[in-house]
């Protein structure tokens, strides 16, 4: 890159000498780093630390300690394992996200050129100390908070403070001048993360660290608590009150038994028996899993989870609040319209968008050409990148390209004329044309307008803004073809000959060019589906109503009610806002404490919001927001360390999947609680009655075991992996204080658990009034809640299809459950040492017929229920 080479006034040279390096060290020490508030990485050991202190684990980790001390050394290594296991899958996930994040973070200080001792520099970023002179050139990234001592058309990209996506122009200070706040062309300030898109400058560090704007916005951050989801509150409120209830249980039967009987130590074996036919263990194994598998099948499609909880709640989310710049648009210029004045009494228009396809008619081709050859050949600005783009896409096989051309002079803008002017040498030295863009009325202005043409050209300028372009005037002069006054005759021309004004050249006016910053093809589909699944989207953005509104209609964002400004805002009151909220979807011209101030208004409605941005500026509503949504490719690393999900490829189109498996995260989740709380009913059932009436006991702590080998893959496993319903993008989103269990879910698993329990009692009591042994009554009793069991798990994997139906296109893991759960009570009926173990009878083919015709009409039962069930939705 090219050094910056800037005249300077004599006031300046005092400091040109920079900082010595001993003052540069001094200041080191004193103020220290140059550095952003940033998360501190977390390390294996604190991961685990923050996984072993989560309620569900300290639940496994206590039920294995007490199985432990009262001598079941199995079912204590047996949930002890768990607790390895769950760990493990933790670290591993956590582990794998934070080094996912550590590679999509750029730099978070980025390089600086400064002058030290009199001599240029380059060094970190962080090392940047205040009254450090940097050199800054198109390209550079700014390191800190300063002044512009001097500067050439210089310009940078201030979207990650202000939210908007055009450049802003710099000029130097005049006098002794404060910092103030990023927004606004002609302003001496240049400020730390932005971009410089255009010029060069010398400047003087006035912030460093967390006193630059970016630096405060993330100490707000701080101020701002992490957001509990509601499926972590009703979880640990579920866990708390089954554990309870169980606890309770096993005391109840302990006295009842050891009080009736005089046996305290056999009621204490039953107490034990029931607790861990009851004990919760199962749940939180199950959303710890659920939640990890989650984040690993949304990182699939390009979202990276930094809190896996966030991997549900995204699913229930209501209102989705996305920022304009960078999310519902590339953040980078094109050329939409072309306004050629070819023929000034019939100009043609015309639109780039309704003729993607089609080739640029020559009306405009000279308009294109000058647009190019009043930029730089190599540009860096994203408006003269749009220009060159559209010139080699359009005009590569034309004359109108001449790369081979020699600039003679360039005319940068000023605070007087806001237009650029290039002198060109053609080829053969034959030709000498200058190319001029800028504001249409400094183009018109040196194109001498009539007032009656500046009308006209007002009101087609008017007509572009309003679609939310950016418009700048194109105008052209041939020196030769009639040699300006200024001119020798048969003149070589040099740069000495060129006048200083560019008023002093015959231009031409060639017409204007509006450019937009282009939607993301996949947006508008995006939106589409976010309605139809019944969530509101709003756009809040710190750019203008008229082009926010224009983004919106090419988008498809239902407008509900009129587009409310940050002026407006500031105007109203908490209660006024919470009023217009509920109809408003556009707030243009937003800062950062007044999205903030939306999201929590959405927040105090009951809504669960979800919200994506990429700048500094959207970090405190991303945070506060239940589900804060980054990019990943262009965010910042401030945005992406305060929101729980990152967008890797930045594609708008990636959240609707984001929600979409969230919503089948929590349908499992449903599913595999529903699950277990049927399948608990009749095992506690089965571990109690008997002890109550003192009938022989049915099951014993192997027994237990045994259907964990069936019941944790099945919910963990087999549920889990369970495809979307068919509608699960077609329904509103549930109720933010709908609980995972309602009524309706609740009271079809006790029907369900209720029905086996009826029907295991059924073949119970058959049994002891034929009288048959022990072991004969608990091998027929166990097989048939297995076979119950299994039908449980087949008809709880849809809650829409019947389970014949699900047979013909199961996902791969419920014939392993099913199969394996057939396999093994197989060989415990008939292999003896095992059937020994098991204190199992040996089952001839009636009983068999017995227990599987009980399994089957269990199956009925649960189908039945589930038919009423979707009569009733």
């Amino acid at each position: 890159m090219v050094s910056p080479v800037i005249r300077l006034e004599s006031t300046d040279r005092d400091s040109m000498s920079g900082l010595s390096e001993r003052d540069a060290i001094a200041k080191l020490k004193r103020d220290g780093y140059n550095e952003l508030p940033s998360a501190q990485a977390r390390n294996i050991l604190s991961i685990a630390w923050e996984s072993i202190q989560d309620p569900i684990f300290l639940l496994l980790v206590g039920g294995g300690i007490i199985y432990w001390i009262l001598g079941d050394l199995q079912e204590a290594l047996i949930l002890l394992g768990f607790v390895v296991f769950l760990t493990a899958i933790s670290l591993y996930q956590e582990g794998k996200t934070e080094h996912a994040l550590e590679a999509l973070r750029d730099l978070s200080s980025p390089r600086a050129l400064v002058i030290r001792d009199g001599k240029r520099k380059r060094i970190a970023g962080r090392e940047v100390v205040r009254d450090d002179i940097l050199m800054l050139a198109e390209g550079d990234r700014v390191p800190a908070d300063a002044i512009v001592i001097s500067c050439t058309n210089l310009s940078t990209d201030e979207s990650l403070l202000t939210g908007e996506s055009l450049p802003v122009r710099k000029v130097a200070a005049v006098g002794d001048v404060e910092m103030a706040r990023p927004g606004g062309d002609e302003l001496p300030f240049v400020y730390s993360g932005t971009l410089v898109v255009q010029g060069q400058g010398i400047v003087k560090v006035r912030s460093i660290g967390t006193q630059t704007e970016m630096g405060k916005i993330g100490n707000a951050l701080q101020k701002v608590p992490p957001e509990v989801t509601p499926l972590q509150r009703e979880m640990n409120r579920l866990v708390s009150r089954l554990f309870g209830i169980a606890l309770a249980l096993c005391v109840a039967i302990v006295i009842i038994y050891g009080a009736t009987t005089g046996d305290w130590l056999k009621g204490v074996l039953a107490g034990i028996t029931l607790a861990m036919a009851i004990l919760p263990n199962e749940f939180p194994v199950v959303v710890t899993i659920f939640l990890a598998l989650g984040a690993w099948r949304i990182s699939q499609n390009h979202v990276l989870a930094r809190r896996t909880s966030a991997v549900e709640t995204v699913g229930s989310a209501t209102v989705l609040c996305v920022d304009k710049t960078g999310t519902l648009t590339l953040n980078q210029m094109a050329v939409q319209q072309l306004f050629a004045y070819n023929h000034p009494e019939n100009p043609q228009l015309y639109d780039l968008g309704l003729h993607s396809q089609v080739p640029l008619p020559e009306a405009v081709h000279e308009l294109v050409e000058f647009c190019i050859l009043a930029s730089q050949r190599d540009p860096f600005d994203p408006m003269e990148k749009a220009f060159k783009q559209l010139g080699d896409r359009s005009l590569a096989n034309t004359e109108h390209l001449h790369n081979d051309w020699m600039l003679l002079k360039a005319y940068p803008l000023s605070p007087d004329l806001l237009a650029m002017s290039h002198v060109w040498q053609s080829a053969d030295g034959k030709k000498y044309e200058i190319a001029t863009k800028g504001a249409p009325e400094a183009i018109a202005d040196l194109c001498h307008f009539t007032p009656q043409q500046q009308q006209l050209l007002a009101t087609q300028v008017s007509e572009m803004a309003a679609q939310g372009l950016r418009v700048l005037g194109v105008a052209k002069a041939s020196l030769l073809d009639a040699p300006p006054p200024f001119l020798p005759p048969h003149p070589i021309l040099t740069p000495e000959h060129l006048p200083n004004k560019q008023h002093d050249f015959p231009f031409q006016f060639l017409g204007l060019v509006g450019l937009s910053d282009p939607v993301r093809p996949t947006v508008a589909a995006a939106i589409q589906e976010c309605h139809n699944a019944g969530i509101r989207v709003v756009m809040i953005t710190g750019d203008y109503s008229e082009t926010a509104q224009s983004i919106a209609r090419q988008v498809g964002l239902l407008q509900t009610g009129d587009t409310i400004t940050g002026a407006e805002l500031d105007r109203m009151s908490d209660t006024e806002l919470q009023q217009r909220i509920e109809n408003t979807s556009i707030f243009a011209r937003a800062v950062p404490e007044q999205k903030l101030r939306i999201v929590n208004a959405l927040k105090d409605k009951g809504e669960v919001v979800a919200m994506t941005g990429d700048g500094v500026n959207d970090a405190p509503a991303l945070k506060a927001a239940q589900i804060g949504i980054a990019m990943g490719q262009h965010g910042t690393d401030v945005a992406r360390e305060s929101a729980a999900l990152v967008l890797l490829d930045d594609d708008f189109s990636s959240i609707v999947q984001a929600v979409k498996l969230g919503r089948r995260i929590f349908d499992n989740l449903r599913k595999a609680m529903s699950y277990l709380i049927a399948i608990h009913i009749p095992i506690a059932g089965m571990s109690l009655i008997p002890v109550l009436f003192k009938l022989p006991l049915v099951l014993l702590p192997i027994h237990v075991a045994f259907l964990h080998l069936i019941i944790d893959p099945a919910c963990s496993i087999v549920l889990e992996a369970e495809p979307a319903e068919a509608n699960v993008m077609k329904r509103p989103p549930r109720n933010p204080k709908e609980p995972l269990f309602g009524k309706k879910t609740l009271g079809l698993a006790l029907l369900q658990g209720g029905g086996i329990l009826v029907i295991i009692l059924t073949v119970f009591a058959i049994a002891t009034y034929r009288q048959q042994g022990e072991l004969d009554i608990r091998a027929l009793t166990f097989t048939t809640l297995i076979i119950a069991n299994l039908g449980l798990i087949l008809s709880e994997s849809s809650t829409s299809r019947l389970s014949l139906k699900i047979l013909k296109s199961p996902n791969p893991a419920l014939w392993w459950v099913i199969g394996g759960g057939v396999f093994f009570m197989a060989i415990v009926l008939y292999i003896p040492f095992l059937r020994e173990l098991f204190s199992f009878s040996f089952l001839h083919p009636i009983d068999l017929a017995i227990c599987l015709g009980s399994g089957l009409i269990s199956l009925l039962w649960f189908e039945l229920l589930k038919q009423t069930k979707s009569r009733n939705i």
